[in-house]
């Protein structure tokens, strides 16, 4: 199974310290600190508190440090692998063998309950929550189950990147385009939230929902439903392969502040340079997730 990336990892362990120290709101957290008492070098807390710095929270106060932003009581227990909930843990499992390329074939519950250590009834609900998110589907006949095509290659995710890169900017150029300001208001919410702790927090499942409705709201507003349907179709066809993504959470804060940016161009009414924007976003975002080079 996939794992955090070292930042991540190691942001989320220096979590758990905060916790575990009972550190309170403006409590100065030194490196020096952070690494004895996690028993390693300095250079990676560093890079990790660097990270937490840059979703909110800890504050980086120049030639003075790192100060936590709450109470560390308040901070959710990040949890990236989500072992915290068995057929949770299972659920991810699955859909990293299947990215993987080492779950190809058709199978049934029972192959499902030995594999990942499950109970028939467990098995059963996770394919149930799969097959809802249109991720598998049963044989004909009801025999067994299969996987949905859904995108597994980095082709196949560069060519939804190239897809989207298309339909999205055109969207905002829909002369039904029409903004919804509660939703504006919702979403930059969720936006400012992954900035303020959210990006290491939430589990990922619903921090892929959280970026992926925030796309589908804007060609929403575009009032073409043939557009919204397209981009619903592609977040499910990409959701396995994003999941991976989400293990590495240090490239998302850039991310987050580009969603504001684009809101406030929309916002703005200049629909021209948002739907630039958002062209230049996707492209930067497909160039980090596949590693083929940004176009020009």
């Amino acid at each position: 199974m996939s794992r955090p990336n070292l930042t991540t990892s190691m942001a989320t362990r220096l979590v758990d310290l905060f916790r575990r120290a009972g550190l309170a709101e403006g409590a100065h957290v030194t490196e020096q600190w952070a690494a004895d008492e996690l028993e390693i070098s300095r250079t990676p807390v560093r890079k990790a508190m660097l990270f937490l710095a840059e979703v909110g929270i800890l504050d980086r106060v120049p030639n003075r440090g790192f100060f936590l932003t709450r109470d560390a009581s308040g901070l959710g227990r990040p949890n990236l692998s989500d072992n915290a909930d068995v057929e949770q843990t299972a659920y991810f499992e699955i859909a990293d063998d299947y990215v993987g390329g080492r779950f190809t074939d058709s199978f049934t519950a029972a192959d499902i309950s030995r594999r990942y250590q499950l109970t028939p009834r467990q098995a059963d609900r996770v394919l149930s929550r799969m097959e809802g998110e249109d991720l598998v589907r049963r044989k004909a006949g009801g025999r067994g189950w299969e996987f949905q095509h859904v995108m597994a290659t980095v082709d196949a995710h560069d060519q939804s990147y190239r897809f989207r890169m298309i339909l999205e900017p055109a969207a905002l150029l829909e002369p039904g385009f029409t903004g919804d300001t509660d939703a504006f208001t919702h979403h930059r919410q969720q936006q400012e939230a992954l900035l303020h702790g959210d990006i290491l927090l939430l589990p990922r499942a619903e921090l892929f929902q959280v970026n992926a409705s925030f796309h589908e709201m804007l060609v929403g507003c575009s009032g073409n439903q043939f557009l919204l349907d397209a981009v619903r179709r592609q977040n499910r066809l990409r959701r396995l392969i994003e999941y991976r993504h989400q293990l590495d959470r240090s490239r998302l804060a850039n991310q987050a502040r580009e969603h504001l940016q684009l809101l406030d161009l929309v916002e703005s009414g200049d629909m021209e340079k948002a739907s630039a924007f958002l062209h230049q976003h996707l492209n930067k975002v497909r160039a980090v997730k596949t590693g083929i080079a940004e176009e020009s």
